[in-house]
């Protein structure tokens, strides 16, 4: 009987190229994120008479976006490479309906933003502002899910093994993470007496979040041993840390204390950018090692053979 082979790659050379994405790309997807949780809590906010919510959760979402949108663009290289995607819609591929989704999302949050900026000396044009934003603000809402988790479809649908190995939950711990970071910056901006939502929330994406973490740790086989790998895992320690704490000091403290809200929310939002971190960087770590390529590939057939 022949033996069976080892895999070995030709002198030990990487098998895919690593995707060049910078940190930049990271902080655009926790950008996303944050701003896609801050619509949701705005437009409950709306709805509940919360205006300090309200106001926080779309001011702070369109800056979010803005600020994301930077990066985005920074990431592409030319502005126009933005715009260039709009010439087509496909829905097969994650770019495409993403950027159809985020242009949607914008455009409706920043309507709804808008009315934010009426001054209060015009009570009554402000009034009407509001009752015309409340469409806009909803219809951000309801994009903001797409918005929070179409990145994590986006890194899935890659060759890259620990981002395809993770796809199932990947988009709960996206979801999950941007969920958090909405409250926590509820949790900063509106005053104890409106924040409840915004602490009930923290402490749910927070939960979500772990939760998906913990399940995708234990379901990704030999690809594991890239986030134990020094750069991954030192932002992912952190982001779980830091979620943990902020969830804790969100269910327990926040509601008594100004402070301990703060520093829950800034706790929140922390985690949910070394999140994002962790997430690129054990996707980049994973295409050095052709071990990470193939062994999963092996696997998958050796489970199909009868």
């Amino acid at each position: 009987m022949v033996p069976k082979a080892e895999f070995r790659s030709y002198y030990g050379r990487q098998i895919l190229k690593s995707p060049v994405w910078k940190d930049d790309i990271a902080y655009y997807f926790f950008l996303g994120g944050l701003s896609a949780g801050s619509s949701l809590l705005a437009a409950g906010g709306d709805l509940t008479d919360r205006p300090a919510l309200r106001r926080g959760g779309r001011l702070g979402g369109i800056v979010a976006l803005s600020a994301g949108t930077v990066y985005l663009i920074k990431d592409l290289g030319r502005p126009e490479r933005f715009h260039h995607m709009l010439r087509v819609a496909k829905p097969t591929s994650p770019m495409s309906v993403g950027t159809w989704v985020l242009s949607a999302y914008g455009g409706a949050l920043g309507a709804a933003a808008a009315a934010e900026l009426v001054p209060a000396r015009w009570p009554v044009l402000r009034r009407l502002a509001h009752l015309a934003a409340r469409p806009s603000g909803l219809a951000a809402a309801a994009l903001a899910p797409a918005v929070a988790s179409y990145t994590a479809v986006l890194l899935s649908h890659t060759a890259v093994p620990f981002w395809n190995t993770a796809k199932d939950e990947l988009p709960f711990i996206f979801i999950g993470s941007a969920t958090a970071s909405g409250g926590g910056l509820g949790m900063i901006l509106a005053p104890r007496d409106q924040a409840g939502p915004a602490r009930r929330m923290a402490v749910f994406g927070a939960a979500l979040e772990l939760i998906a973490s913990e399940r995708m740790e234990g379901r990704l086989g030999l690809v594991e041993d890239v986030i134990h790998e020094e750069k991954p895992r030192r932002f992912l320690t952190a982001a779980k840390a830091l979620t943990i704490g902020g969830a804790v000091g969100a269910a327990l403290f926040a509601r008594r204390s100004r402070t301990a809200a703060v520093v829950s929310g800034v706790a929140l939002l922390a985690g949910s950018l070394c999140e994002r971190l962790g997430v690129l960087h054990a996707g980049v770590a994973s295409t050095k090692d052709p071990k990470y390529v193939v062994g999963p590939q092996r696997e998958a057939l050796s489970a199909r053979e009868p």
